[in-house]
């Protein structure tokens, strides 16, 4: 006579013959809504003791994920424009070191980028950029040697563009590397001395990451701050 134990077994083993054969597709489709779900919202917060945040336009399909500790992860597709990344709220004349992987195709920053209000201002310190250099149109004013680079400084205005208090006119200030890196040291503090000698003044500081973004582009990013 069999067992108890021995007949739950093969029933067991009867019913997953019996069960369904599961699809590549739906294989796909499971793994996409695991993804999905590990994917952070646009928004603000903070993440492992970092702040960060996402903002896209909306534009083309981009997913940005906070990692452990100061690590991120970006991927889109013919995206309108987006900014994301990890780093704090306030900014400040810190040095930053970042490492990782910054792999555009098109129109693509990675840079430590932040803003100040009173006056509104939105910076950029570009580390590197993909086919379009952000140079291009804007006004320059000199240049600064840090961090082993030697970094381009320009200026430029905006009218009714978006801002961290809605659509504004403001200012931006870049420093352009003129030899793309991804990873190292940004010394800031000499990037606001150099910004201060040319009047470019900032304001309060509000937040400062690095920060990786796309326009109307493809590509992916995998970031750590510290």
């Amino acid at each position: 006579m069999f067992s108890s134990s021995f007949l739950l077994t093969l029933a067991a083993a009867l019913g997953a013959f019996a069960s369904p054969i599961v699809s590549i597709e739906e294989l796909q489709d499971a793994s996409s809504s695991i993804l999905d779900s590990r994917s952070t919202s646009p928004g603000t917060g903070t993440n492992n003791g970092f702040y960060y945040s996402f903002y896209t336009d909306g534009g083309g399909n981009v997913t940005y994920n906070n990692g452990a500790k100061g690590s991120y992860t970006t991927q889109w597709t013919n995206c309108g424009n987006f900014v994301a990344g990890k780093g704090w709220n306030p900014g400040s004349a810190r040095t930053i070191s970042y490492s990782g992987i910054f792999s555009p195709n098109g129109n693509a920053y990675l840079s430590v980028y932040g803003w100040t209000t009173d006056p509104l201002v939105e910076y950029y310190i570009t580390e590197s950029y993909g086919t379009y250099n952000p140079a291009t149109g804007l006004t320059y004013k000199g240049q600064l040697s840090s961090d082993g680079g030697t970094y381009n400084i320009y200026t430029s205005t905006r009218t009714n563009a978006p801002s961290i208090v809605g659509t504004a006119n403001f200012t931006q200030y870049w420093s352009i590397r003129s030899s793309k890196r991804v990873g190292g040291t940004v010394t800031v503090g000499n990037h606001f001395n150099a910004w201060k000698k040319y009047g470019m003044n900032l304001g309060t500081q509000n937040y400062q990451i690095v920060a990786t973004e796309g326009y109307e582009s493809s590509g992916s990013s995998a970031i750590t701050v510290s």
